[in-house]
């Protein structure tokens, strides 16, 4: 379809939108395997419905160029150290911070928040077929050795915290979503730190403080610490898919700060260009407009759509009917009619006889809107549109629609909305109520919760995931 080494003439160019030019662009790959990196989690608690929605983005990307006849070689990084509450480098750890909050070792915490993300992925059916999941704990000797080349063209100096990457070095920074530079000079951003020369330049690697000992430090050249959040990326992202990648994915927040620092210390030492396209999707928000946002509070989890019976492909289904760089408003309402559409068209296509062959017509149309900057809404109501459309066999409709969710991903031909148990927001209260105490070690109270759930007709049921609530 859109590769450029096949035989036969590409039926329809690919264009992406890339936020480092602000315009779309036709997608040539460097080479027959398409390199993509993506941003993953900080392993310090649960991935909510907002960050999901990068991965559902970028997974429709993977399956769109599969489905266009390339290779693909993808990476999801897994961040388990070095991630500050704060962008300008200050603040503790997330990872140490949840150490804290819930009484585990750094390993513990990290190890079970994977686990956790890996779980949501796979209910949204992304496709981790061969994709890499680097740990940034795995890949410290490769931090290391980025950053003392960068030390050695002069780009880093040492303050009193850390080694720090001189952001006036380095003379395209701030190119990516064009930030303003002079206005961050004068106090747009306010930096916490007095050593720093410039407000952009960021922590390379953060020493540790002096008579602390954090669960997490390696030695190194500068001293005992942790490195700093973008390095992470950097380093595994050329260590695993090369100098150069074809593209690189994350959420708009990533634009100002972390992606442009990636991009600062990669080409600095490589004198070669990054990443060749560059793609965001937009926020998730809850109604009222807020982001969602695990600093606000205000995030809901995967799990809780599955607590309220719905099935996850319903919130796949939501996302899609939005193009992933407009924001979405997350709603109950609309995410229930999502599960109402969503089951109406799986029962429709299931009830379709198998044997045909798949409509040119409509795959000439449905290869347009992927092509067209990763267009599924435009997608999804061709789908419906070649339901309805009587010219079209049965068998052709089936035939047709298997070829469509190889990028749609709705699983719409095993799909299954068998009644969940409906849990009351009552024993889903106590239940994670009763969590808290036991990742605080109070058994007794959490005895006593076990015992409250039991009287109101639901059992509990503990794991390395979390825990489980069925009906009596």
């Amino acid at each position: 379809m859109f590769s450029l080494f096949k035989k036969r003439t590409p039926v329809q160019k690919l264009y992406l939108f890339n936020t480092k030019t602000k315009q779309k662009e036709e997608f040539e790959p460097i080479s027959k395997a398409v390199s993509i990196y993506s941003c993953g989690p900080t392993v310090y608690h649960y991935a909510h419905l907002g960050n999901l929605r990068s991965y559902v983005f970028r997974d429709v990307l993977k399956r769109t160029l599969l489905y266009s006849g390339y290779k693909v070689k993808d990476v999801i990084n897994i961040t388990d150290v070095g991630h500050l509450v704060s962008d300008a480098d200050e603040g503790e750890d997330k990872v140490e911070k949840a150490v804290r909050r819930e009484g585990k070792t750094a390993q513990g915490i990290t190890t079970f928040y994977s686990k956790e993300f890996l779980n949501d992925i796979k209910a949204l059916n992304i496709d981790i077929n061969k994709t890499l999941f680097p740990k940034a704990t795995d890949y410290i000797a490769e931090q290391i050795d980025l950053l003392k080349k960068m030390e050695e063209k002069g780009l880093t100096y040492k303050t009193s915290d850390g080694i720090y990457f001189d952001t006036s070095k380095f003379k395209n920074y701030g190119v990516l979503g064009g930030i303003d530079l002079e206005g961050l000079k004068e106090g747009a951003r306010v930096t916490l730190n007095k050593e720093k020369k410039n407000p952009t330049d960021f922590a390379l690697w953060k020493l540790s403080p002096s008579g602390e000992q954090r669960q997490q430090e390696w030695d190194s050249p500068w001293g005992k610490g942790f490195p700093g959040w973008h390095l992470e990326c950097s380093a595994m992202a050329m260590k695993l898919l090369g100098e150069q990648i074809d593209i690189h994915t994350g959420g708009i927040d990533h634009i100002p700060v972390h992606h442009n620092n990636e991009i600062a210390q990669s080409e600095s030492v490589t004198n070669k260009k990054f990443s060749r396209f560059w793609l965001h999707n937009q926020h998730l928000k809850n109604v009222g407009g807020d982001k969602m946002a695990k600093s606000k509070e205000n995030f809901l989890r995967l799990q809780t759509v599955i607590d309220k019976n719905i099935n996850p492909l319903s919130y796949r289904y939501f996302l899609l009917q939005a193009h992933y760089r407009s924001p979405i408003t997350f709603s109950w309402e609309a995410l229930e009619a999502s599960q109402t559409a969503l089951r109406r068209l799986s029962e429709q296509v299931q009830n379709l006889p198998k044997g045909g062959s798949v409509s040119e017509k409509y795959k000439q149309k449905f290869e347009s809107s992927v092509a067209d900057d990763l267009d599924t809404s435009g997608a999804l109501a061709l789908v419906w549109m070649l339901l309805k459309d009587d010219s079209v066999s049965d068998k052709d409709k089936r035939a047709t629609l298997v070829d469509f969710d190889k990028v749609l991903g709705l699983d719409l031909f095993n799909i299954s909305f068998e009644k969940i148990v409906e849990v009351p927001e009552e024993v889903h209260k106590l239940a994670e109520e009763r969590e808290l105490a036991r990742k605080s070690k109070n058994w007794q109270k959490a005895d006593q919760l076990r015992e409250e759930i039991d009287k109101l007709g639901f059992v509990i049921k503990d794991a390395e995931s979390g825990f489980k609530i069925e009906k009596k």
